[in-house]
């Protein structure tokens, strides 16, 4: 602070406002202030006093103390596998891509205080879906085995998986490249099979699609999704196990193999040459007529965070809430929570525990590796 002048991080206080999907006019209607004046703050033009900091900081919903750390880490929309993105109100994918800064900052501080497992993720930009698909799982020893979880995977080969908030479940999910770590966000909202596929349908986007311009194409999009489906359900193995001119009975007893939904195993089906066009149609009908287009009945359950679980014991154990990790970073316990929830076991973190202890240098990092994917 100098002369009752706070020294506001211009990128921190746009990155706030647009986490909480406000624009500069909203901002500054509820913080008495004109859109030029928050304007004039973003753009570091003019610097506010004490007093309005602290509004503006009780506003968003974030301590001051976060407005004045350094400048937070850039992430183009570009960058961001989302899907639909033109149907995507802005408001909405800002929020999303602030959310992810705030898992960037959280994964670091994770990395200072535990030994994670590094990427394994290849790049294989050009390749075909279907061979990358099979390229990946012989590089990570899947073979034609069915994907029994594929969160736990995907944590195992350095993907680091969080959850969307709530409030952004349009968004979907999506996934991005930061430096060398890769990074995937689900709606935990959803089916346990749609889950699965969301994982799979970005890993594809990770695998096939790093550095390029268009992720949200509608071109990039249908390759993760062949991708996903081949990853999740290897040619060979669909072959050996399924009939041709499959029943939909065959389907919804199938779908239980490879733990997807029975309208994936059913394009899946089609897209390998098992299902005539006029099968497949029928089938379709016949699936979304027993509820399988919108639900999946007696379906999976939704996978959760072996890493985010193991990295939330080891903190009860030393007696560390994740309060204290929250103040550390800055931000509240809703916004950090919001990035486990639904992907943790619940009753992990024991709350009211005292604060006060940190965790060891790096040099003594407890080892959450291995994260054994199942």
């Amino acid at each position: 602070m100098d002369n009752g002048r706070v020294m506001l991080s211009p990128a921190r206080l746009a990155l706030a406002r647009q986490r909480r999907g406000l624009t500069q006019a909203e901002l500054g209607r509820r913080a008495g202030l004109s859109p030029r004046r928050v304007s004039d703050y973003e753009r570091g033009h003019l610097v506010p006093d004490q007093s309005t900091a602290a509004v503006l900081a009780d506003v968003l919903g974030f301590p001051v103390r976060f407005l004045t750390r350094p400048e937070p880490h850039e992430l183009a929309a570009a960058a961001v596998s989302f899907r639909a993105r033109k149907k995507l109100a802005a408001v909405k994918r800002n929020a999303a891509i602030s959310s992810a800064v705030l898992a960037i900052e959280f994964n670091q501080w994770l990395e200072r205080h535990f030994d994670l497992p590094q990427s394994a993720v290849p790049t294989l930009a050009g390749m075909s879906p279907e061979a990358a698909a099979g390229v990946v799982r012989a590089q990570w020893g899947v073979d034609l085995r069915p994907v029994r979880n594929v969160v736990h995977l995907l944590e195992s080969r350095g993907v680091r998986v969080f959850a969307l908030d709530i409030d952004h479940v349009e968004v979907d999910a999506f996934s991005f490249w930061h430096g060398r770590r890769p990074f995937v966000f689900l709606n935990t909202l959803t089916s346990g099979e749609r889950g699965r596929f969301d994982a799979a349908h970005e890993l594809g986007h990770l695998v096939l699609h790093s550095g390029c311009h268009e992720l949200s194409s509608q071109h990039a999009e249908d390759e993760a999704n062949q991708f996903a489906s081949a990853f999740l359900m290897p040619r060979t193995s669909v072959l050996s196990r399924m009939p041709f001119g499959a029943l939909t009975s065959d389907i919804i007893e199938g779908k239980t193999i490879w733990n997807v939904s029975a309208m994936a195993l059913a394009h899946r089906l089609h897209d390998l040459g098992m299902l005539t066009d006029d099968q497949y149609r029928s089938a379709c009908v016949a699936l979304a007529r027993s509820g399988y287009r919108s639900t999946e009945p007696d379906g999976v359950g939704r996978e959760a965070s072996q890493l985010l679980t193991k990295v939330l014991r080891s903190l009860r154990a030393q007696r560390i809430t994740l309060a204290d990790v929250s103040a550390e970073l800055c931000i509240s316990l809703e916004d950090l929570g919001s990035l486990l929830l639904g992907l943790t076991i619940t009753g992990v973190a024991a709350s009211g525990i005292e604060r006060g202890h940190r965790t060891g240098s790096a040099a003594g990092r407890p080892r959450l590796s291995p994260v054994t994917p199942s």
